[in-house]
């Protein structure tokens, strides 16, 4: 092929590249959301409690031990409880879900990513998290949010600072 006719084709090719790069960065229109709806995403981490109580080895527990493992005389459980995570939106349940603890011994962290697509508006929202073996549940955040359209409604939690965090945010 010769030198010029090579350019040429070159040339048209990068014209058709930089064409489709143009459109398809233009079209098709990408909505985040509908103009009615807001999202609620609902992303932590927590560890729920230990399951069973730690207890004090016996004389002969101890014996049988080597040397340098009579010191620990403490023994606990490394599995830990599962974490029920429930969201209700106006007394109405939209999210219930039961996360296992992550690791071959079930001794680790329950982690939870999920994304919920509401009606905008004023709402009451009420968030509840139960970490141990018992009936009732140990966190609750119950709380009247006004979420705008188009906006993010963050649902965090820290044990430490008491429980959830309810955030508001723009997209």
């Amino acid at each position: 092929m010769p030198k010029p006719l090579q350019y040429f084709a070159q040339g048209l090719f990068y014209l058709l590249f930089v064409a489709v790069i143009g459109f398809f960065s233009s079209s098709p229109a990408y909505t985040h959301l509908p103009p009615d709806e807001t999202l609620i995403k609902l992303s932590f981490s927590h560890a729920g409690q230990h399951k069973g109580a730690c207890r004090e080895r016996t004389p002969e527990e101890l014996a049988k031990l080597p040397q340098y493992q009579r010191k620990v005389t403490t023994i606990c459980p490394r599995e830990r409880s599962n974490v029920v995570v429930e969201l209700e939106m106006d007394g109405k349940q939209i999210y219930h879900v039961i996360l296992k603890p992550a690791g071959f011994s079930h001794s680790g962290v329950s982690n939870i990513y999920r994304r919920i697509t509401v009606k905008a508006g004023t709402h009451t929202l009420k968030a509840r998290l139960k970490d141990d073996e018992g009936d009732d549940f140990n966190y609750v955040r119950e709380e009247t949010v006004h979420l705008a359209a188009g906006r993010i409604m963050v649902i965090d939690f820290k044990a430490e600072t008491g429980g959830f965090i309810f955030k508001n945010y723009a997209p």
